[in-house]
């Protein structure tokens, strides 16, 4: 038997929920339209009384046309939902029943229910193999992050613990890493001698639109810059992995975040935090909890590459443009022979996320008067990826590779890094400010 042929389970916990529907099961129908993709049993577990037309639709609805190629349309077929409270350990057990194959557990759940449900999963003994797959945030804190990971690897070995960033697709990844490392024209260029600072920036112009339940108790740093956005600082300032093996390159990535801190170690200086007007009264919210929807925090990397130039991580919601990229920003030439005019801009490197596109802006002579320099961009677009980035997650958990996976210290450093904000915007210190819907942010 090949390993394309070989069955794979996949349980999904909080199957009936908005990112099961809206990211997770479209991702495994483009999976099985591939061509080397395995055969595939879905169970879908979830508190809703759903009965099995109901989750056969939903399931349908997301593979969309995918759902005629063969092996979504034998999923499709063979597909089950159990209504199951997944704290609870026979619930569990009558969930993984029958299982064919391989099992991956996805937890798309509340953290808080997640540790719950592994907890429960304790008593229930789990095959050989099994493997677990956690959406995040993983954890609050970094001590809670580590009682989490060691609650995981109760249940599984570190290897088939799979803690996804769909944010970073393997193909974002191989991206940045194939624009650092295989061009020698921008690798000198990164680091304190010529980058003034650098910006990773996720602005959404989308509001809440419905998710009070999860975000209003994570807010923007938690949702976006604890994860997510320092995934891409440390693909921007680790160094280059000796290969992509997995073991090599999250090593690479566990030593760029060591150095990371918070720019001067002032939260009052060096953090945003932030929410849209109306936010306080959107339905499910609790405006007690004073969650931000946008968050901005300054880093250094203190090591030797790094020392000295500011990184800005920044995300909001209900912002009147949507705005994914990290800006490198050059330091201006040290000196312009007098008689030339200009240039009104320092040199700039911005690689977009979602489509995935790099842009070179810099000064040229341009048409005309040649003692005029004029700003030209140079632009490229990186190669998509064959699949979207929960199809190329699912893959990486099908074939037990961990790349992108987010290691369980790494999942520490993540915390540990953001600790200080949290404690300072927990405390008063920095206040919540406020913006207008369709704006550029706060006007402080």
């Amino acid at each position: 038997m090949t390993k394309q042929d070989a069955t794979q389970t996949l349980v999904i916990l909080g199957a009936s929920g908005d990112l099961t529907a809206r990211l997770l099961l479209p991702g495994l129908g483009a999976l099985l339209a591939a061509g080397d993709a395995p055969p595939v049993t879905l169970v879908g577990a979830g508190t809703d009384e759903w009965d099995a037309e109901r989750w056969r639709e939903r399931v349908a609805t997301a593979f969309g046309e995918h759902g005629k190629a063969k092996r979504a349309a034998e999923t499709l077929d063979r597909t089950r939902y159990v209504r199951a409270d997944v704290t609870q350990p026979d619930d569990l057990r009558r969930l993984l029943d029958g299982a064919d194959g391989a099992i991956s557990i996805f937890f798309a759940l509340p953290p808080a229910v997640t540790v719950k449900a592994c907890e429960a999963l304790l008593d229930v003994g789990l095959p050989e193999g099994t493997r677990l797959v956690l959406e995040k945030p993983f954890g609050t804190s970094a001590s809670s992050a580590a009682s989490l990971n060691r609650l995981l690897t109760r249940l599984a070995p570190e290897e088939r613990i799979h803690r996804v960033d769909h944010f970073l697709g393997k193909s974002t990844v191989l991206n940045i890493l194939g624009l650092r490392f295989a061009n020698r024209i921008f690798e000198p260029l990164l680091g304190s001698e010529h980058v003034e600072s650098v910006d990773i920036v996720f602005d959404e112009e989308l509001a809440l639109e419905g998710r009070a339940g999860y975000y209003d108790k994570a807010g923007a740093l938690a949702d976006m810059i604890q994860s997510h956005l320092l995934q891409i600082l440390a693909l921007l300032t680790m160094e280059a992995p000796l290969s992509l093996d997995p073991q090599v390159f999250r090593d690479g990535i566990a030593e760029a975040l060591r150095a990371v801190r918070l720019w001067g170690g002032d939260p009052k200086a060096s953090s945003v935090r932030a929410r849209y007007a109306g936010y306080a009264g959107e339905a499910g919210v609790d405006p007690a909890r004073q969650t931000e929807t946008l968050a901005e925090i300054v880093l250094a990397v203190d090591n030797w590459r790094w020392a000295g130039v500011p990184f800005r991580l920044r995300s909001g919601k209900a912002l009147g443009t949507g705005r994914k990229e990290a800006v490198i920003l050059f330091k201006e030439p040290p000196r312009i022979p007098d008689g030339f005019r200009g240039p009104d801009q320092p040199d700039r490197l911005r690689i977009s996320f979602g489509p995935d596109r790099l842009a070179l802006d810099f000064d040229i002579n341009g048409p005309g008067d040649p003692f005029v320099l004029d700003p030209v961009t140079l632009e490229a677009e990186f190669g998509p990826g064959e699949l979207p980035p929960y199809g190329e997650v699912l893959r990486g958990v099908f074939e037990d590779d961990p790349l992108l996976s987010v290691r369980g210290d790494v999942a520490e450093q993540c915390w540990r890094i953001v600790e200080p904000v949290q404690a300072a915007w927990r405390a008063g210190e920095v206040p919540l400010l406020e913006y207008p819907v369709g704006s550029s942010g706060p006007q402080d």
